[in-house]
């Protein structure tokens, strides 16, 4: 099946990365010249303002201090002067010059009393006020400069002003908005070309990726993904491959269970001929009891003994043989639901040591009865992951087995064993060894090692093919072993902390 791909046009990766970064670049740019625009005077006066604020706290304190003729304050505020290009005039209470730090101070002379009898105020503007000073923003008739003036009385007394020229701020406002336009413009030229390159270098290794996902689309797991690049786009290429190899492998599987499929659907003949095999054991099993049943109600309809002590022997071989019949049939349900995988198995945790000895109590009384020695040392709590009740069912089954075939010492002994995560639960009884050639056939249905002692006790040849069944649907194993003395019968069961 091939798959066309529509080609992405004018909606490629690679153009609208180059459109968002060149419009944020166009963006700052544009940002940065409306505030030199706007707020480029308001910066520079407010940097003049602080230096003559600065230089005249330092005056202020100086002269307060009176260190007017001192050679180091005057060093300091001639370096004032020079770094800010400030002029200043302190005049004393007499109208004489008390301080200045310019030649030509009589211009200035002339502004401070301009200023204290306001006789010349509408050629500046008042830009903040202080207790001490005020600060104006002043043009000279005669130059057509502008200066930033701070006028006032000194903490001493005496009235001061002191200047700085200020250059015309719109003029420097427009040539520093020329120059930053063309510097935005080649920097926006090559801006988007070495944007343009990163957005291929970008969309190049995602171009791949999609023709990748493509024939993979198409079953072509031979696409690899080649860009050595160490980001998140060269760790998804290798996912990419990654994954094209896990489904090669799945698929590979896949074709693997169907031939497997196709070779059950083949037994499903033999199948067939177990279920009639199974059939034939059942009514072989079934035809004695019902046959005694039948025997033993005939006579007692025809009264062949009229004493009770006969008539009640008849009532308990019916009693018993129908019990018989009826524990088989319940047997043989619980073992079709198990094979037919029909039974649900919950998983749960559990103490597995507290199930036996549960069981142990229950058979307590018919070892006693027996003579039997029975051996179980486990005290300790034993945790193990299973379904808990179906696991007390194996249990039973091995110690009714058990008890069935006890014989010599007649001792039984139950033991765990723990190894790695698994749990080992073994029944062992002395008594006579299970012949070597029918070992691995205990487990088939109603195969009986020993037929007269099984009819003895009542057995079936169900109980140990439920216990494989059961241990089965856990998925673990159990098995059977040969001691000198007698059979040891045993299970695993998962004993890890997590299901």
């Amino acid at each position: 099946m091939e798959h066309s791909v529509k080609h992405p046009g004018k909606h490629s990766i690679k153009r609208q990365m180059a459109a968002i970064f060149i419009g944020v670049l166009a963006a700052a740019f544009l940002c940065v010249g409306l505030i030199n625009a706007f707020f480029l005077k308001d910066y520079y006066m407010s940097e003049k303002q602080k230096a003559i604020i600065s230089a005249y706290e330092a005056l202020n304190k100086g002269v307060s201090n009176g260190l007017t003729n001192d050679d180091d304050f005057k060093a300091g505020m001639e370096l004032i002067c020079n770094t800010d290009n400030i002029s200043i005039f302190v005049m004393d209470n007499s109208g004489e010059p008390k301080l200045a730090t310019n030649r030509d101070y009589q211009i200035l002379q002339k502004k401070l009393y301009s200023y204290i009898f306001e006789a010349d105020t509408q050629n500046s503007i008042v830009l903040d006020t202080a207790d001490n000073y005020t600060i104006r923003e002043s043009r000279d008739h005669f130059s057509q400069a502008d200066y930033l003036e701070i006028v006032g009385t000194l903490d001493s007394g005496e009235p001061f002003i002191m200047q700085t020229a200020i250059e015309s701020i719109r003029d420097s406002a427009a040539i520093s908005n020329q120059f930053f336009l063309y510097v935005a413009l080649t920097a926006m030229v090559f801006g988007s070309l070495l944007i343009w390159w990163l957005s291929r270098r970008i969309s190049e290794p995602l171009l791949e990726l999609t023709d990748i996902s493509r024939r993979m689309a198409d079953l072509d797991f031979n696409a690899k993904f080649t860009c050595d690049i160490d980001n998140e786009i060269g760790v998804l290429g290798k996912h990419m491959n990654e994954m094209s190899e896990n489904l090669e492998k799945i698929i590979s599987e896949l074709k693997t269970a169907n031939n497997e499929l196709q070779r059950d659907i083949e037994q499903k003949t033999q199948i067939d001929e177990m279920r009639k095999e199974f059939l034939s054991n059942v009514s072989h099993e079934l035809k004695t009891p019902i046959a005694l049943i039948q025997g033993y109600a005939e006579g007692l309809k025809e009264c062949i003994n009229d004493d009770a002590e006969s008539r009640d022997f008849y009532c308990e071989v019916i009693m018993d043989e129908a019990r018989k019949m009826n524990t088989m049939v319940k047997n043989l349900l619980s073992l079709n639901q198990l094979e037919c995988g029909n039974d649900v198995v919950t998983m749960e945790r559990f103490n597995i040591v507290s199930l036996i000895r549960n069981v142990l109590n229950s058979s307590k009384i018919l070892m006693e009865q027996k003579g039997i020695h029975l051996i179980f040392k486990e005290e300790e709590p034993v945790y193990v992951w299973a379904d808990e009740f179906k696991i007390e069912e194996v249990v039973t089954n091995y110690i009714s087995n058990a008890i069935n075939h006890c014989d010599f010492d007649k001792v039984i002994e139950v033991k765990l064993h723990r190894e790695n995560e698994l749990v080992r639960v073994s029944v062992f009884n002395t008594g006579k060894p299970i012949p070597e050639e029918d070992l691995d056939k205990v487990w088939i249905k109603f195969y009986k090692v020993d037929k007269a002692r099984t009819r003895e006790y009542g057995g079936s040849g169900i109980g140990l093919s439920i216990v494989k069944a059961i241990m089965d649907s856990l998925h673990r194993e159990c098995g059977v072993r040969n001691y000198d003395n007698g059979v040891e019968f045993w299970f695993e069961l998962d004993a890890k902390v997590q299901a």
